[in-house]
């Protein structure tokens, strides 16, 4: 086969077939493939699209590309969970160390930031010392010993997804279905979890703009966990302003040890609560949602769900320190409150303005080579529906460029959108597909 018949057949919309596919993968991963022809072929799936029988064969492709864990030696049953994405998204951070506090493994794979969108590796490198990379002795050791692992794409586990991954992220081509759909389950099915929560993200702040095009990404991703024999859940959440209060890696830390430590922004808990509650009757340990709701309350209340998470963070080379005083974490040099701007209430949020903001602040990367500073972000203290008058601190920029700072308050003030009549909160879910 040759690398650039693949390209021109998908170019002109054809369908690639099972041998197109497999093999593509299998030479990307022999890093036989340049990055130019490999960034092609990326657009043109992106502008072409794939049909469910190439999304789930390049999904199963993938998750083959390296090992594959079964990891019912040290766990019976092991439930993991995945984010499609968003602006202050630090969901992971306090819903692992919840549902391995109520007894269920929770062994995940996780990525980098992509887009406008935080990662949540790059979110726990702000610990210092603190690794994702592990061979797989120490994934299934850790996950024995403490029920809880947060690893990244390996050179043995989905090592093609790390590929693409990096490529997607500079190459305009994260928002394809296809893509995240294979991206998400080849990583799952790769860390062999019995059971996947998957939390689809839908509005200004997310890959799928509309709650229609979040469902159809939810209903391929639940499709491909059926065809793999997976037991599969996707809520769909609102991603039309940003999640909790923090946006930012070091910020999004903090904001998840208050959470774990029975404070953070009631927005930010309510969605934690209700993703871990889904875990827990995915695992089978609860009877219904009310019952897993109360279980993961139970498990922050009493401190069990912090001790799981600094556990992870100190068996992952991290400071635990950190956890126990986050002030020791990166914070920026310049702290600066931002102010609303006229007397109204908050009509619109343009969530993926507001993470490309801390983007350009210095916490995400342009380039595929961009260092990220852990310590810049936002607070932001103000969702939609919220009344402030002019002058009124609606959170602070923290940065270590002044002018960088200067850029960030005036993207962030023209990503909020003012009206003087009453509007509605946002709804926090719009439904779930099994």
């Amino acid at each position: 086969m040759r690398m650039v018949d693949i390209i021109e057949k998908k170019r002109d919309g054809r369908d690639l077939t099972t041998d197109e596919i497999t093999w593509f993968i299998h030479e990307l991963t022999a890093e036989r493939i340049p990055d130019y022809q490999t960034a092609a072929l990326l657009m043109a799936i992106f502008l072409r699209g794939m049909s469910r029988r190439e999304t789930v064969d390049l999904t199963l492709a993938i998750a083959r590309s390296g090992d594959q864990l079964d990891l019912h030696d040290v766990a019976p049953f092991v439930v993991d969970k995945h984010s499609s994405g968003g602006v202050g998204d630090k969901t992971t951070l306090v819903v692992q160390p919840l549902v391995a506090a109520c007894g269920v493994p929770v062994g995940k794979m996780s990525g980098r930031g992509l887009g406008s969108s935080g990662g949540t590796l790059d979110k726990m490198e702000s610990f210092t010392g603190w690794s994702s990379a592990m061979p797989l002795a120490q994934f299934k050791r850790q996950l024995a010993e403490i029920g809880l692992v947060l690893a990244g794409q390996t050179a043995v586990l989905a090592p093609a997804d790390g590929k693409l991954y990096a490529l997607r992220d500079v190459t305009g081509t994260v928002a394809s279905t296809p893509l995240i759909a294979a991206s998400i389950m080849s990583k799952k099915l790769a860390a062999g979890a019995d059971a996947i929560l998957l939390d689809v993200k839908t509005g200004s702040g997310a890959f799928m703009p509309t709650v229609e095009s979040a469902r159809e990404l939810a209903r391929i991703m639940v499709d491909i966990g059926a065809d793999a024999g997976r037991k599969t859940v996707a809520l769909i959440s609102d991603m039309n302003q940003p999640l909790g209060h923090a946006i930012g890696n070091a910020l999004e830390v903090k904001e998840a040890i208050a959470t774990l430590q029975g404070g953070g922004p009631a927005d930010f808990w309510a969605h934690c609560r209700e993703v871990a509650a889904h875990m827990l009757l995915l695992a089978g340990k609860a009877s219904d949602l009310d019952a897993a709701k109360t279980m993961v309350t139970e498990v922050r209340n009493d401190g069990r769900a912090l001790q799981k998470f600094r556990d992870m963070v100190t068996a992952q080379g991290g400071d635990g320190r950190q956890v126990d005083n986050p002030d020791l974490l990166p914070q920026a040099q310049l702290v600066e409150p931002i102010h609303a701007p006229q007397t109204g209430t908050i009509a619109t949020i343009d969530t993926a303005a507001v993470g490309w903001a801390a983007v350009h602040l210095g916490g995400g990367r342009l380039v595929k080579s961009d260092q990220i500073d852990h310590a810049v972000g936002f607070i932001l203290r103000a969702k939609v529906g919220d009344h402030f008058a002019a002058g009124e601190t609606m959170g602070e920029i923290h940065a270590n460029d002044a002018t960088k700072l200067a850029q960030a308050r005036q993207e962030l003030l023209t990503a909020i959108q003012w009206t003087g009549e009453t509007v509605r909160p946002l709804p926090h879910f719009y439904g779930t597909i099994s």
